[in-house]
């Protein structure tokens, strides 16, 4: 009967302890991203640790400093620390469903995105409005446009694509407006040269630039091919460059899932 009681005594001791364990003491204890800080320029956050930012009247002064077009007094931000492939193409996106254009697309080495890089977009609108809802649509666009970023401890691959390139591909990588465009990216570096390889191969695609670690990136450890050309060839372009890509990736490192839900 006493072995009993102590018995019972010890399972009651070992329930309390699991429920008090250093970790689930850290999870409680993790701070929360706040929903809205309670800032009027503030417009939203998403993936990628993306923040979605509005002003209404810049400052005369920093306006030139920025050099924006004066007939611009609004702007829109979308800021990020990774990503960029996916929010080049949500601006595009967003350029094309508002009044705005494309004022500046800045690619920064962050270390937070791996071998790859952050980004900065700015928009440029007459009116607020208009600013506000092209970073509200953006915002709404990179959880479909992380669809095709694939990662593991050993790197990452990323694929977009879109039938019709507007002004934010063409800002960004000097794309026809218009036409099918497809961005494929390989980290590490050598991984982005042999899916490029297999890309130009696969398909009748036009080369519209190519990025290595010491030119025409941030000097990130990564290989960027963009293609354009009729739609369907360039969709299966960077089809056949994601197989091998993920191939690859896993061979180093194991599993490599979607971020999201692919949409290609």
């Amino acid at each position: 009967m006493q072995e009993q009681l102590i018995d019972k005594v010890m399972d009651e001791i070992k329930k309390r302890m699991e429920n008090h364990t250093p970790a689930a003491q850290g999870a409680q204890e993790k701070p929360k991203a706040s929903a809205n800080p309670g800032i009027t320029e503030f417009v939203g956050t998403a993936i990628g640790d993306t923040i979605g930012l509005v002003i209404a009247n810049v400052d005369p002064m920093l306006h030139e400093k920025m050099k924006i077009d004066p007939k611009y007094r609004s702007i829109g931000i979308l800021g990020a620390r990774t990503g960029a492939g996916p929010h080049i193409m949500a601006a595009d996106e967003a350029v094309k469903a508002t009044n705005t254009e494309i004022i500046t697309i800045e690619l920064p080495r962050d270390t937070k995105g791996g071998a790859g890089h952050g980004s900065l977009i700015l928009f440029g609108a007459e009116e607020v409005s208009d600013a506000r809802r092209a970073i509200e649509v953006a915002l709404k666009e990179l959880d479909r446009t992380f669809g095709d970023v694939y990662g593991n401890d050993a790197g990452h691959i990323e694929l977009q694509y879109t039938a019709r390139a507007s002004y934010a591909i063409n800002k960004a990588f000097g794309a026809p407006v218009g036409k099918a465009f497809g961005l494929i990216v390989g980290a590490p570096a050598a991984i982005g040269v042999l899916m490029s390889d297999v890309a130009v191969k696969t398909a009748n695609v036009e080369v519209v630039g190519y990025g290595s670690p010491a030119g025409g990136t941030s000097y990130s450890n990564e290989v960027i091919l963009q293609v354009t050309g009729d739609s369907g060839a360039v969709r299966q372009a960077v089809l056949a460059a994601k197989e091998v890509g993920i191939k690859l990736l896993e061979a180093m490192a194991g599993p490599a899932p979607s971020s999201t839900k692919p949409y290609i």
